[in-house]
């Protein structure tokens, strides 16, 4: 039996985490956030209304970067892409690929444990029309990019959308911006891959844009350049 040592920067996440929750630097998305009405068939239960922290395996080899909570998912169920179609569109891929226990994220108490994987998103509070500033992704990069830093054993960062593979573009500094395209990818300055998906909206997933053997694609090929889970 292998036993594990718990890498140092997990209790730096945690630090990280509870830094994110407690943000209140941008008063658009405080407002909407705490504002926003509960969608009728959730008014039973508690919204979260604050910034949204990243979650999954201390040791992920693969970083997934969404746009920012919704206004009814994890803004409502405090875990990132939990709790909306998007979600449960990432988590079925997710764990097909290996990466999670289960096909759905529920709640932020279900149980749900991630292997291999890390999900977070370039903006931790949810915005208007889904639609934040430059200036509040701006204000919230540095916790994407400490969020890297900590994840020590990352070897490839998926990002869902363009927005997201923007956000990814400024933080290394990149010139010229990465190309967005389904599948596209590009070796970072620090030695990870970045690999480009659509973003499993429902403005892509109902239309076609995006199909399930298109979203496996890409985390087989997350998988391919990782290789297989390691038990440490």
């Amino acid at each position: 039996m292998i036993v594990c040592s718990v890498p140092v920067s997990s209790a730096h996440l945690v630090g990280l985490a509870e830094t994110i929750v407690a943000c209140r630097r941008c008063p658009r998305l405080v407002s909407w956030r705490e504002e926003v009405p509960a969608r009728a068939s959730f008014r039973s239960q508690p919204y979260w209304r604050k910034p949204v922290p990243g979650f999954g395996d201390p040791r992920a080899s693969v970083v997934v970067v969404g746009l920012a909570p919704a206004a009814h998912g994890a803004n409502r169920t405090g875990r990132m892409f939990t709790g909306d179609r998007s979600g449960d569109w990432l988590f079925r891929a997710l764990h097909r690929a290996g990466f999670a226990d289960r096909p759905e994220s529920l709640a932020a108490d279900d149980g749900l444990e991630l292997r291999g994987a890390w999900v977070t998103a370039s903006v931790r509070c949810a915005p208007p029309d889904n639609k934040p500033t430059p200036e509040e992704r701006a204000a919230c990069v540095g916790y994407l990019r400490e969020e890297l830093s900590l994840l020590a054993r990352a070897r490839v960062v998926v990002v869902l959308g363009k927005l997201a593979c923007d956000t990814v573009s400024s933080l290394y500094g990149l010139s010229p911006r990465i190309r967005f395209a389904h599948l596209a990818e590009r070796e970072l300055p620090d030695g990870k891959v970045l690999v480009c998906s659509y973003h499993p909206s429902q403005q892509n997933t109902f239309t076609g844009r995006l199909t399930e053997p298109m979203l496996d694609a890409v985390f087989a090929r997350a998988r391919e350049l990782t290789g297989p889970l390691q038990a440490c």
